[in-house]
């Protein structure tokens, strides 16, 4: 065969090869938390591989408003992009095993998901394929239900869940509506509060929430799951809380049941209570971390309307991770049933005025008075304090002495005995806590 046409094929096949054959420089992996991020990469190839799984794993990126019925499934990873906000009575639904992401930043580019009044979050795993929400830097992988990378010190990464509904509040000044902490006014998906006690939000249930708490505002962080104004409708129960900067769980007003609550490794309150919530709070762990504050902070109404609306906490065990005892403070004229719960020191406020003369009504008066709308019963805790924060109302103020003989009215209302507390079973094996051997 003539050699020149041997040459000539050789060289038609060669420019062939090069036509068909992609630049490597064009395509890639695009996530910078991808372990085989290429920052050269200008079009992702779905070749990220985010753990030592080396799992591949389509991804989606949301942000903005959500105005009509969404899905999130199983087979991607979400990642929240500042704040995402279900509005215009549109319902969000999260299948179970779904993956979502928050990413990091502050102030107003926080990451959060926020349910506003009327729209719905249908998000309900379960104990085999939880939903999981954590940070971008989290290195866990699709179908998994831990990653490797942090732990219950990593605190802050992202922002929270916010669920806003139209159940009653106790604002101040007697108003019937509010705006969620770390919302602007001018933004009316912040908006809660309103007259329908039984209000649907929707459902939420084998949910894991982890690392967050994101900086909004001075002073001011995002909880773990923030419930303003939720009513009876809504259905919450098995969530996990862990590592928020902030509180766990915070309740602004309203009526909703939760159950199975696990909450650890806070940098503030474990369960907070605020605008006097009034539904129950049935079968709860708190795990106090070195960092975190009281293990259960609760409130009272805060304004004239809404105000005998009664909360309970049932079947609770609060500690400090590694055998220490937890505290929980009632105060800000807190009123309801504290039943088979276990702490360490339970506080009550008192507050004095008339020169700390006169008592005035708060969580002690509640307790003491002789209808008492602040009861404990079969509950088991080491100490009662009685403490103040109320002053003399001098020009150089001097603080209150909580009299003796309130002191004694107090121990004389709650009398510890041995309780059963929670029922830590239905946290085992779903949760990052029991995952890792923290339970």
């Amino acid at each position: 065969m003539n050699t020149n046409i041997l040459k000539f094929g050789a060289l038609v096949l060669t420019a062939g090869l090069m036509i068909l054959t992609p630049s490597c420089k064009k395509k890639g992996c695009t996530d910078p938390t991808a372990l085989n991020f290429n920052e050269l990469a200008e079009k992702d190839d779905g070749s990220c591989v985010i753990s030592e799984s080396h799992e591949c794993y389509n991804s989606e990126t949301v942000t903005g408003t959500i105005t009509e019925d969404v899905t999130w499934t199983s087979d991607k990873i979400y990642t929240l992009d500042g704040k995402v906000v279900v509005d215009n009575n549109a319902t969000l639904t999260i299948n179970p095993g779904t993956i979502i992401k928050g990413k990091a930043g502050s102030g107003t580019v926080a990451s959060a998901l926020i349910i506003s009044q009327g729209s719905k979050i249908n998000a309900c795993g379960t104990a085999i394929a939880p939903i999981i929400f954590t940070s971008e830097y989290d290195n866990i992988d699709l179908h998994l239900t831990t990653g490797t990378n942090l732990d219950e010190t990593d605190q802050g990464l992202w922002g929270g869940i916010i669920i806003l509904g139209n159940a009653p509040i106790s604002a101040a000044d007697g108003d019937v509506l509010s705006q969620i902490e770390g919302i602007p006014a001018s933004e009316s998906y912040g908006a809660f509060g309103g007259s329908d006690p039984a209000d649907n939000s929707g459902i939420l249930c084998y949910v894991s929430i982890r690392h967050g708490g994101a900086l909004i505002g001075a002073g001011n962080e995002i909880n773990g799951l923030t419930l303003g104004g939720v009513g009876t409708g809504t259905t919450i129960s098995n969530i996990e809380i862990v590592s928020n900067l902030d509180d766990g769980i915070e309740f602004f007003g309203g009526t909703v049941n939760v159950s199975n609550i696990l909450v650890g490794f806070q940098g503030d309150d474990g369960i907070d209570a605020d605008m006097n919530y009034s539904g129950t709070v049935n079968n709860f762990i708190v795990m106090n971390g070195s960092n975190s504050d009281e293990a259960l902070e609760i409130d009272g109404p805060e304004g004239s309307t809404n105000t005998n609306g009664l909360f309970t906490l049932q079947d609770g065990y609060v500690y400090t991770y590694g055998g220490g005892s937890a505290r929980g403070d009632f105060k800000s004229k807190a009123q309801g049933f504290v039943n088979n719960v276990i702490m360490g020191e339970a506080k009550i406020r008192a507050s004095y005025q008339n020169a700390c003369v006169d008592a005035k009504t708060d969580a002690f008066t509640h307790l003491t008075d002789g209808s008492p709308t602040l009861t404990f019963t079969g509950s088991e805790f080491s100490t009662v304090l009685v403490y103040t924060t109320s002053d003399d109302g001098a020009v150089t103020p001097t603080e209150c002495v909580v009299f003796p003989a309130d002191q004694t009215a107090a121990e004389g209302q709650m009398v510890s005995v041995t309780a059963t507390g929670a029922d830590q079973s239905v946290f085992d094996n779903w949760t990052w806590s029991s995952i890792t051997g923290k339970l």
